[in-house]
């Protein structure tokens, strides 16, 4: 797909109250989330969100090549970081909220953005450091919760010592004894540490399973289960259970002390592209081409409520306090991106 790049206007619109703080979460049924804001200023497709520690900033990375700031108390963008050559796709703050992460997944010529992770600085919008990876698009980031390690994918999955800027280790996605489980070898998709750090969870594009890693040790299990592409992971905040979002329209949670699958959740009725916790651990969100958010209820399994009026979906994200969901989709690369915010109750 080939990506406009070109500096997109900063507009934003800004549905229901103008403040976010203004209505109690107490007021908002866990049933009925309500659609606060649509934040429009990308120029392609959004395909990737995080919230900052604090709950405070949304980041989005988009299709047209850059990351913007939003800010959460107005709805209003803040900053865009920089320009990529390319379809930037994957974005991460580190967990003190200074730094922020970054990764191109395509391009319609041959840059070097495509193979660079770069950090930037948050409160300044200036590249700190550029982490120079191998030759193929970077899918995916993560910080490791101490915020000493960031994981980035493309074929493999490399683990970066963020005092030095050195490469720790690489850890292989596909090896000859997962032939029989996928279509042909393609990157890593999607990377998720655990909340405890000791763990490292990832997917493949064409790979039917979802690898865990200890991290000490580089020891590898695999799960399976679904009968298509797994796109997206996301461990539960107590760290025992992690969720993978499939091609196969499903949603699985796993049981990583046993290794087997705990419940499937069945609802979408096209490929689950995104997956995410809340941090209470009783709601998980997901996202699909099917043009919905579905919400879960993580105890029993059964669907909460499914969010409507939205395009094609590649990511979402809960903000760290609990209280908002945010979403990024989009159907065509030089058509205007969508991000969406919900008020979310967490029951607590």
């Amino acid at each position: 797909m080939t990506p406009n790049v070109k500096q997109g206007r900063r507009v934003t619109a800004w549905l229901g109250v103008a403040c976010l703080g203004l209505l109690p979460v107490s007021f908002l049924s866990a049933q009925e989330p309500k659609l606060r804001a649509t934040l429009k200023g990308h120029t392609g497709a959004a395909v990737a969100v995080a919230f900052s520690p604090d709950s405070k900033t949304l980041a989005s990375a988009s299709y047209d090549g850059t990351l913007k700031l939003w800010d959460m108390t107005t709805g209003k963008e803040r900053a865009t970081l920089g320009e990529y050559r390319g379809c930037l796709g994957c974005v991460a703050f580190s967990p003190d909220g200074k730094t922020l992460a970054s990764g191109a997944i395509g391009s319609p010529g041959y840059f070097p953005d495509l193979k660079q992770v770069k950090l930037w600085d948050v409160a300044t919008g200036k590249v700190l450091t550029t982490l120079n990876g191998r030759d193929n698009f970077v899918q995916s980031v993560a910080f490791s919760p101490d915020g000493k390690t960031l994981a980035s994918v493309s074929e493999d999955v490399t683990l970066w010592d963020l005092a030095t800027d050195n490469k720790r280790a690489t850890l292989q996605g596909h090896t000859n004894e997962d032939k029989e489980t996928s279509e042909p070898a393609y990157s890593v998709e999607s990377v998720a540490f655990s909340p405890d750090g000791k763990t490292l969870a990832a997917t493949a594009d064409r790979d039917m399973t979802v690898k865990v890693w200890e991290v000490a040790t580089a020891k590898r299990s695999t799960l399976q289960g679904h009968t298509h592409a797994v796109y997206s992971v996301s461990f539960s905040p107590d760290g025992k259970t992690l969720a993978s979002a499939s091609g196969d329209k499903t949603v699985k949670l796993w049981d990583l002390a046993t290794g087997k699958e705990r419940v499937t959740l069945h609802g979408h009725t096209e490929s689950v592209m995104s997956v995410a916790f809340c941090s209470d651990g009783k709601t998980l969100a997901t996202a699909s081409r099917d043009k919905t958010v579905k919400l879960w209820d993580v105890a029993t399994g059964k669907e909460r409520a499914t969010l409507k009026g939205v395009e094609a979906l590649w990511s979402l994200a809960f903000s760290p306090d609990g209280l908002l969901l945010a979403s990024a989709g989009g159907t065509i690369v030089n058509a205007p991106g969508e991000l969406k915010v919900w008020d979310i109750a967490t029951g607590r």
